[in-house]
């Protein structure tokens, strides 16, 4: 399939993971940033913001959003791509952190591709590399589970499955979990993981209040920890 031949190009932008971040975008990423007027966005406030941060140059009125959520219907995906087929450059961007990745994105990078259209990412923080960069533990191999199962019972069979698994083939395991839920999962993977199990927490990632912490399950189990209620990485490993 030949690309971009009259179409227009899609830029995965990724945004800051903390709204107190000093990071610095670079000036080719500026570049590209500020001659886009039309976004596909999970929150359009968010990434109203984000634009304002970056300097851009326009009027927020220039502005054309396309919501992608959960709310998002099938058919709204084609609608949310008729610009980019009718040649005009369009930037996604995540809630935070790199879009495409543990959100709703990766189906219209999908469509995209199918439809012969140019997708290009820009470089930018993605929190569950910059946990796993930190944590000490197998980078070679790891997986990826994205949000782990809310319910108490199937929460606790999902990490005993994420443990075998680690000690079966050594692959770190990544998870994630919606802020005011981190206590009672922190509190399950110190019941039901191995003393010598590592678990690594990784919070506020590149913000001033960030934190990781590393080490196995026994010291762990010494720490008088209190669990922030904020976005965070959770690893397990050897």
């Amino acid at each position: 399939m030949q690309h971009n031949i009259g179409k227009g190009t899609l830029y995965l932008i990724p945004t800051f993971l903390s709204e107190e971040t000093d990071e610095l975008l670079s000036a080719g990423m500026l570049k590209i940033i500020h001659t886009l007027d039309t976004f596909i966005a999970e929150n359009e406030k968010s990434a109203r913001a984000f634009l304002k941060k970056t300097g851009t140059p326009r009027h927020q009125q220039q502005f054309l959003f396309f919501i992608l959520d959960e709310h998002t219907q099938g058919g709204d995906i084609d609608y949310m791509l008729e610009p980019l087929i009718g040649g005009k450059d369009t930037g996604m961007m995540s809630e935070a952190g790199t879009p495409g990745v543990a959100d709703p994105g990766s189906i219209i990078v999908r469509k995209a591709h199918e439809k012969g259209i140019r997708v290009v990412p820009l470089q930018g923080a993605s929190s569950i590399i910059l946990a796993l960069m930190s944590s000490g533990m197998n980078g070679q191999q790891f997986v990826f589970h994205g949000y782990i199962p809310r319910d108490a019972s199937s929460r606790k069979k999902k990490l005993r499955e994420m443990e075998i698994e680690l000690k079966k083939n050594k692959y770190t395991q990544i998870f994630i979990e919606t802020p005011y839920r981190n206590k009672a999962l922190f509190e399950d993977i110190l019941s039901v993981c191995a003393d010598e199990t590592r678990f690594c927490f990784a919070s506020d990632l590149t913000g001033k209040s960030e934190l990781i912490k590393s080490m196995d399950i026994r010291t762990w189990k010494k720490e008088r920890f209190q669990v922030p209620k904020i976005p965070a990485v959770f690893l397990l490993g050897n």
